[in-house]
């Protein structure tokens, strides 16, 4: 008998947590009557169901009456100008994803050419340029330092 009444007083409690949640009433832009246990925003809602301790939400007419008082009053979007605001969101942070994502590409190939010309100049093979007039220049030893020093530290500065 005891594990009886233990079951029923488990199902009984499972039963009544529903009871306890909050539920609102509002007119919709229509005026039809709605139910539910968020209201919209914007709209003012009677609590008709929950705790009492905790507060409804706070009416539009007084986050509008804050934000006034704040200097910082906007008009709410129509469901037209916030899908329009969306897009543009999203349109721009795609723009900066592709712009991040061309930026490391750049600086991984030149990265890859940095440290490419640095294993050239230090494999101790002659390194030749062209001159003004077309002709291949060899580079001599202070040449060559010199070179290596800058192929050093353009690969410090983009694969890092």
């Amino acid at each position: 008998m005891p594990m009886r009444k233990i079951i029923l007083v488990a199902a009984a409690l499972a039963f009544s947590a529903g009871v306890s949640a909050q539920a609102y009433k509002w007119k919709d832009a229509n005026g039809h009557t709605r139910y539910g246990d968020t209201p919209p925003p914007g709209v003012a809602a009677t609590q008709i169901r929950g705790p009492s301790r905790i507060p409804a939400p706070e009416p539009a007419e007084a986050k509008d009456e804050k934000a006034d008082k704040a200097g910082k009053a906007e008009k709410p979007l129509t469901p037209e100008q916030a899908f329009r605001k969306r897009q543009q969101d999203r349109a721009a942070a795609e723009d900066k994803a592709a712009k991040e994502r061309a930026d490391a590409e750049a600086k991984k190939s030149n990265c890859q050419t940095a440290q490419t010309q640095l294993r050239l100049l230090e494999s101790g093979q002659r390194v030749s340029t062209l001159n003004a007039a077309g002709e291949r220049v060899y580079l001599d030893d202070g040449q060559r330092a010199a070179e290596t020093a800058r192929a050093q530290k353009a690969v410090s500065d983009w694969c890092n």
